[in-house]
């Protein structure tokens, strides 16, 4: 009493005793009390549950409501007896309902037992009321304790509440072939504990014996009960085409375009670049060294290397992972977005000053993912880091990670390509969809990139403020525009406006000579914003997606494109 855990530990039972009325298989009936303390645990549960609101669940208040029918609220009454006649019943709560009665419903109070001998008497151990009964058990020792916990045959989770790691770790090894789950809960891992009876959706839930034998899983872990597993023998070259991994001696695909310099949908597994080779040298080390700060003595004290793995001063494992990177990867901009992350790195080879290195690149695996908020729809790309030294002996072998933006669907938005799409629109040109004119959409297209630029800045925008960071994060997105928008500052009856040029080749000229501006201003004010009527204000980069997102929109709408 007076410690984090024994609070704890009594609002954890009561509430186990008391969520759904204790009709559930995670519910706990056996609670193992150092032989101590049973009347201090008895005391604060009693209190506990004396406070517990039972009645309808229409009333707020309500904490804990019926059983299932009548039919179990006798079923559990018949076990209740027959607990009785070996254990005591020590609480037996006089609740008051709230808006129900006992008569008519299959309301039960909550009930707790008492068994001075557990390991004599066993009723405890054997009969499961499920509702909301409970029994106390003392136990004096670890061992004891654990082995009370086996007596059940088979639970799906045992609870541990204690902030003695000793005692944590030897009762743990000792209950757990018993139990499918064994829960830890202390005042370290309590604030964001799920509970005794809530596993993680990652986690097992099932256990052996009277718990079932059997395992219920959420997710992908689950269905790796209904998956065949068939193993796969051939070449290596076989097996990448299978599985589309690569695989360590598979043929690697040469190109002249870099890989980094691929769009995710444009990369194949086994895509491959080998770079120059790089002789090492002890500036590189010594360099390394004072960069990093490593001056470990292997790579620093020629002295020191006797009863070593080494013949002389080595270079760093990370320089040769670092030089390696700087000498496949491609400076130039590209797809690639960022590297995040290493695995399964290993240095095979020491490489000292004098030899000379060479990194073969080489696509392992594409893992397709999506993407929310305001990110580029990328894709991770693991590639294969082989380095080998002049004599062709590996060195140094990792996987690193990347993300890789997908193609973008929507067209460049500058004078070349705006004029090369509109060379195919005439005043005869028939839309797909909606009602526009070939010079209404440039026009309308024209407004748009005046509005990019503040000419003329727009008074408002017409979406709701809780929806409008939902509508910014789509132009991130590679979803296309819907082709029937009704645009929210058009005039009720659904006219357009007037021409404004006065024909459609002045319209077009006007048009590419305001995204000739467009581009200028942003380049002379690149932190610019103004406001969008739909989107809100925007700034450089989100009035780019936008773009390409309305004049594909449009283009394709005539069939420009």
């Amino acid at each position: 009493p007076g410690t984090p855990e024994f609070d704890l530990f009594v609002k954890e039972v009561r509430n186990e005793i008391c969520t759904k009325a204790g009709q559930k298989c995670t519910a706990i009936r056996r609670i193992i009390v150092p032989e101590n303390l049973v009347g201090d645990v008895q005391s604060a549960l009693t209190k506990s549950l004396d406070q517990m609101k039972i009645g309808s669940p229409l009333n707020r208040e309500t904490r804990m409501g019926s059983l299932v029918g009548r039919d179990q609220y006798q079923q559990v009454l018949k076990r209740v007896e027959e607990l009785k006649k070996e254990t005591e019943l020590i609480y037996d709560g006089k609740h008051e309902l709230i808006d129900a009665d006992y008569e008519s419903g299959a309301f039960m109070s909550p009930k707790l037992f008492y068994n001075d001998r557990p390991f004599e008497k066993l009723s405890s151990h054997e009969i499961e009321a499920f509702g909301p009964v409970s029994t106390i058990m003392p136990y004096r020792d670890a061992e004891e304790a654990a082995e009370l916990s086996r007596k059940g045959k088979g639970s799906l989770v045992g609870s541990i509440i204690s902030h003695d790691n000793d005692f944590i770790a030897d009762t743990t090894w000792k209950m757990a072939p018993h139990h499918g789950r064994v829960f830890v809960l202390n005042r370290d891992n309590a604030g964001e504990s799920t509970g005794h009876g809530s596993p993680l959706p990652t986690l097992m839930h099932g256990g052996p014996g009277r718990a079932g034998g059997g395992e219920e899983m959420g997710g992908l872990n689950g269905l790796h009960f209904f998956l065949q597993k068939t193993a796969i023998q051939g070449s290596p070259d076989v097996l990448t085409a299978i599985t589309k991994i690569y695989t360590q001696g598979a043929e690697k695909k040469y190109s002249d375009k870099h890989p980094f310099q691929k769009h995710f949908e444009e990369l194949e597994v086994g895509d491959s670049v080998e770079t120059a080779g790089r002789t090492v040298t002890e500036a590189d080390i010594v360099n390394f060294a004072n960069v990093s700060w490593d001056h470990f003595y292997a790579h620093t004290d020629a002295t020191s290397l006797s009863g070593t793995i080494f013949d002389k001063v080595v270079a760093h494992g990370y320089f040769i992972l670092s030089a390696a990177a700087g000498m496949f990867v491609s400076g130039k901009k590209g797809p690639v977005i960022a590297n995040y992350g290493l695995e399964n790195c290993s240095f095979f080879k020491p490489v000292y000053a004098g030899d000379t290195i060479t990194v073969y690149l080489t696509a392992k695996e594409k893992i397709n993912r999506g993407v929310k908020g305001r990110n580029i729809p990328s894709g991770v790309v693991k590639w294969l880091v082989e380095v080998v030294n002049q004599r062709e002996e590996t060195v140094c072998v990792a996987t690193i990670l990347t993300l890789v933006a997908k193609k973008s669907p929507f067209m460049q938005v500058n004078t070349d390509t705006v004029k090369k799409a509109l060379s195919g629109l005439t005043d005869k040109t028939e839309p797909h969809w909606g009602k526009m004119s070939a010079q209404q959409m440039v026009e309308h297209l024209e407004q748009s990139v005046l509005a990019s630029i503040g000419e003329p800045e727009a008074g408002k925008c017409f979406t709701p403020e809780e929806q409008l960071e939902k509508f910014q994060d789509s132009l991130y997105s590679h979803r296309a525009m819907p082709k029937e928008f009704a645009a929210p500052f058009l005039p009720e009856d659904g006219s357009l406006p007037e021409l404004k040029h006065k024909n459609l080749e002045k319209a077009k000229n006007s048009l590419l000579e305001n995204v000739k501006r467009y581009q200028i201003y942003y380049r002379e004010h690149p932190d610019a914003e103004h406001m969008n009527p739909v989107f809100g204000m925007l700034n450089k980069e989100m009035w780019e997606l936008l773009h390409r997102k309305h004049f594909t929109h449009h283009f394709e709408q005539f069939g420009l494109l």
